[in-house]
């Protein structure tokens, strides 16, 4: 059994977390924390990491990276690993978690979901595969009208997965109205729309002469992403001191 402790429990992730975990014979939430007490919950509910003396296995964070740092000084304190689900984190805060990863199990990932996890290693074989035939690189990201961070943090880690098996000889274009000039040769564009309630939405474009190819990813619910966190929080339990990703349990 995984007991697991679920930052933001109270927001629109965390409800589904604590939906699915409900029915899960494998796992328990023995503890919330969320500044919002809105929600009824069959656990516990704590404002802050301070005021939360519940024993478990991992600390899932399906939050903000606000607070960051009460939380890892936690999960240091009482030697229990975390499952980063939050994207949007600072160059200083990266700094913070890959330094704690070094004393506890950290599992981060832009994206929790199985799908973009395994068209990630597409798009990597496909664009050494395509840039050496003069294809260029586009990622198209959709998502709702409430999300604050632009690009998304899966696309900009589908961008650097093609980058690190391109040498990481490309750079990023965000905005091609600034300037006006010619597309350059090394060059990942990816561009970013907000609208409505879209879920989530990546499609990666390969663009030659005469051809296109697309591979694409389209999320209709929220319970892809909660599901892996789940996941990632079995795997994650009893493991060594480091940073694990998806990929490491899809192999």
């Amino acid at each position: 059994m995984t007991n697991i402790i679920l930052r933001g429990c109270n927001g629109k992730m965390g409800q589904v977390i604590t939906n699915i975990v409900e029915s899960d014979d494998d796992a328990i939430i023995v503890a919330g924390i969320d500044i919002s007490q809105s929600k009824v919950n069959r656990y516990p509910v704590y404002t802050s990491f301070n005021q939360c003396h519940v024993m478990a296995d991992v600390i899932v964070d399906f939050s903000s990276p606000k607070n960051l740092t009460e939380m890892l000084d936690y999960a240091k304190e009482n030697e229990i690993g975390i499952i980063l689900c939050t994207t949007g984190f600072t160059k200083e805060e990266q700094s913070l978690i890959d330094e704690t990863a070094k004393k506890i199990p950290v599992f981060q990932s832009a994206n929790m979901s199985m799908g973009i996890n395994l068209i990630t290693k597409l798009v990597q074989e496909a664009a050494k595969l395509l840039v050496d035939s003069g294809f260029d690189i586009e990622i198209v990201e959709k998502h709702h009208n409430k999300k604050v961070d632009a690009p998304s943090g899966t696309a900009i880690a589908l961008a650097d997965a093609m980058n690190k098996a391109l040498d990481d000889a490309y750079e990023y274009k965000y905005d091609r109205s600034t300037v006006r000039e010619m597309r350059g040769k090394k060059e990942i564009g990816i561009s970013s729309v907000r609208g409505g309630t879209i879920v989530g939405e990546h499609e990666i474009i390969f663009a030659g002469t005469d051809e296109v190819i697309e591979i694409k990813h389209t999320a209709y619910s929220k319970a892809i992403f909660a599901k892996g966190a789940v996941q990632a929080a079995k795997f994650l339990q009893g493991k060594e001191p480091g940073k694990y990703q998806m990929s490491d349990i899809i192999g």
